[in-house]
């Protein structure tokens, strides 16, 4: 069993792991999780026709979504990974890769880093601001909608590590190798 199955069983949900439309079309909640390049992130999704019935159960349904690491990615407008490529457009901004900040910064971006945020909100209910997530990546979001923004990170300057809007979430760490506060994430958005 995936790894990601334990962990939303443990928090309380009843996963399925499928890409066919007709679980999509039945489900409470979706959790996007993601490891790989934007581009051929992008190209599964619109092979498939998932953009469509994504569009159709968050933006139009209301159906809560939770994007973790490329999930959140494919979230902006447009993503640079692997050649220029629309994203899902749910999130107004563009994903690029880190800029080197300087000696000692290396890329990808792996291991535990602390998010920062200042605004109480309900994916991260419970869990102090400064607490350490795991990450893994070499590619943010850049925001056109601080709005948008819920938590940042200090790495390469700083970097967007939590999005929300409406009912849909990305966080850009993952909450599955998170310990007990990316537990709380998942039980935090299961809960939505």
């Amino acid at each position: 069993m995936p790894s990601r199955i334990f962990e939303v069983e443990e928090c309380g949900g009843e996963p399925v792991v499928t890409a066919r439309r007709e679980d999509l079309e039945n489900a409470h909640s979706i959790i996007f999780p993601g490891v790989g390049s934007f581009a051929i992130g992008m190209k599964n999704i619109r092979e498939r026709g998932l953009d469509e019935i994504l569009r159709r159960q968050v933006l139009e349904r209301g159906i809560p979504f939770l994007g973790i690491c490329l999930g959140l990615q494919l979230m902006a407008a447009k993503g640079w990974e692997g050649g220029e490529t629309a994203g899902l457009g749910w999130i107004g901004g563009e994903v690029k890769r880190f800029d080197q900040d300087g000696p000692g910064v290396r890329i990808p971006h792996v291991g535990w880093n602390e998010v920062r945020h200042s605004l109480n909100h309900p994916l991260l209910e419970g869990v102090p601001s400064g607490k350490d997530f795991y990450f893994g990546h070499s590619y943010t979001v850049r925001c056109r909608n601080d709005g948008d923004v819920v938590a940042r990170t200090p790495y390469c300057g700083e970097f967007v590590s939590v999005l929300g809007r409406d009912n849909y979430f990305g966080v850009q760490f993952h909450p599955e190798k998170s310990q007990k506060v990316g537990f709380r994430v998942l039980k935090n958005f299961l809960a939505l």
